[in-house]
């Protein structure tokens, strides 16, 4: 409730917010309309009073309607004057923003990844024996040493959303804006194919660019499954490199990058593609709030992106722990001849193992990232 007292008329206005949800629109413009609405009631009240009374309404009334209008003219020069609206700033942002949103889902999302490491590693080459499940694999971390054994790799992790997540979201937002642009101005809207087609190649680029970050990870995370003797004990994102560039060449830091990459097209696809098209669908189908539908969209994507990219993953997974045996050869050749030998050893629903954890790990990690970007690029806006 918004009151005013001016002299002897005193009103009350309800306060109604326009901006529910936006929640971090300034208070400033609305001041000013409320302002101007109590003192123009004031004003026509004092009809019926003395000049002196009227005198002082009107007074009241220019004075505040003069003050909040040089306010929101001075806030909206600095607006299109800050540094977030120059040139750069808004070629950068998409990267920022991407880069920002990927690290924060990381950093809750980092145990469920180790876990889903662990469990794709296990029982490797075995095709039968007991099936190490997500409580079990947590178990065993735990008994062999503190809580904090399952943020093993945060570094990497965070390394890799800085470098991969920033580049994968800020390419998608350029080619969408590119594309979005290029459809208007033939007078059409934007199609799924579209949307596809920006997913698929800033998820290649971004997985390309980011592969060293990714191997580290790997690395970091499966080291304690080797007998204590032959681990490495890596300190840091960047003492695990270091070790693999010094024994292994810099070639290797882009071991498993051919499924990295595949991977990470088919994760942008479902990710990328199915949240902006299913936000579009939910926009023109349903009457709920833009926070609603954010969540509803990267729910939806969060499934599709693990569906679609899981096989792949586990494959990068092995690629990228394997290391040259007694004969010097390595245990898989390739992409397609990891698909081979596991889906002949193992089984084809081995693809699949955990996707139970993995699900749990990308679609929070998803809809974090997803959720938390929307957000950044509106407050930058």
């Amino acid at each position: 409730m918004q009151s005013a007292n001016h002299g002897l008329c005193v009103v009350r206005v309800p306060r109604v917010s326009l901006f529910q949800d936006r929640p971090g629109v300034t208070d400033r413009a609305v001041s000013f309309v409320f302002n101007v609405i109590q003192a123009s009631l004031c004003f026509f009240i004092a009809g019926t009073m003395s000049s002196n009374t009227i005198k002082q309404a009107a007074e009241s009334a220019r004075s505040k309607a003069g003050n909040m209008r040089k306010q929101s003219t001075e806030t909206v020069a600095v607006v299109k004057t800050d540094f977030l609206h120059t040139p750069f700033m808004r070629a950068a942002l998409p990267f920022i923003n991407g880069g920002v949103s990927g690290m924060l889902a990381t950093t809750a999302i980092q145990p469920v990844d180790m876990i889903k490491v662990r469990l794709q590693l296990a029982g490797e080459g075995v095709a039968t024996g007991p099936k190490p499940t997500p409580l079990s694999v947590t178990k065993e971390i735990l008994a062999q040493g503190k809580v904090l054994d399952l943020y093993t790799g945060l570094s990497a992790g965070l390394l890799r959303q800085a470098v991969y997540t920033t580049a994968r979201l800020g390419f998608f937002d350029t080619f969408m804006k590119k594309l979005t642009q290029r459809a208007k101005d033939k007078g059409n809207s934007i199609g799924f194919g579209e949307r596809a087609g920006a997913g698929l190649a800033a998820g290649g680029l971004a997985a390309f660019i980011g592969n060293p970050a990714d191997l580290a990870l790997i690395r970091m995370q499966s080291d304690g499954l080797k007998p204590i003797a032959e681990r490495k004990n890596y300190k840091s994102v960047v003492d695990a490199i270091t070790s693999i560039v010094r024994s292994e060449g810099v070639t290797a830091l882009w071991a498993g990058s051919s499924p990295t990459v595949v991977r990470a097209m088919a994760l942008n696809l479902g990710q990328l593609a199915f949240f902006s098209e299913a936000k579009a669908q939910l926009k023109t189908r349903t009457s709920w709030s833009s926070r609603t539908q954010t969540l509803t969209a990267s729910a939806i994507a969060g499934f599709f992106a693990s569906f679609l990219s899981l096989p792949f993953d586990f494959v990068k997974t092995r690629l990228q722990k394997q290391l040259k045996g007694p004969d010097g050869k390595l245990p898989y050749k390739s992409m397609v001849d990891c698909f081979k030998k596991v889906a002949k050893e193992e089984g084809p629903l081995r693809f699949y193992r955990g996707f139970a954890t993995y699900y749990v790990r990308i679609a929070p990690h998803a809809m974090i990232t997803l959720i938390v970007v929307d957000y950044l690029g509106w407050l930058t806006k």
